[in-house]
């Protein structure tokens, strides 16, 4: 019943920018850190960008100063936005949710379908 879905992926030419979108929904009892990974072809799946719950944020060495992640926790949601994107930075990118369904439960994965970002010129 629980769902985690990205939106916000696409083309843009280098220097663009996008905004992804990340919406949990279903039975939920709490939401604990949230984070994007991103998958290029022929390379290993990598964190991006985390928040915790109490917002604090992390990031990759190279996406510092041009990404900014950020959540609304009554809506169940986490942003990446992406400035001065990058050939690079194209993959598809995931979101992940650590949550719990109910209070006696303990928290469980879930991640995104996954969104494809494109940048190229």
């Amino acid at each position: 019943q629980v769902q985690v879905v990205e939106s916000g992926g696409g083309l843009v030419q280098p220097g663009g920018s996008l905004r992804l979108s990340c919406a949990a929904s279903g039975r939920i009892f709490s939401v604990g850190v949230m984070r994007w990974y991103r998958q290029a072809p022929g390379k290993q799946r990598e964190m991006v960008a985390g928040i915790t719950g109490n917002g604090f944020t992390y990031y990759v060495d190279s996406v510092k100063g041009r990404f900014t992640i950020f959540r609304d926790n009554a809506k169940r949601t986490v942003d990446l936005q992406m400035n001065s994107l990058k050939p690079e930075d194209t993959a598809v990118y995931y979101c992940y949710a650590d949550l719990k369904q109910t209070p006696s439960t303990p928290m469980i994965d879930y991640w995104g379908q996954g969104t494809q970002v494109t940048v190229s010129s």
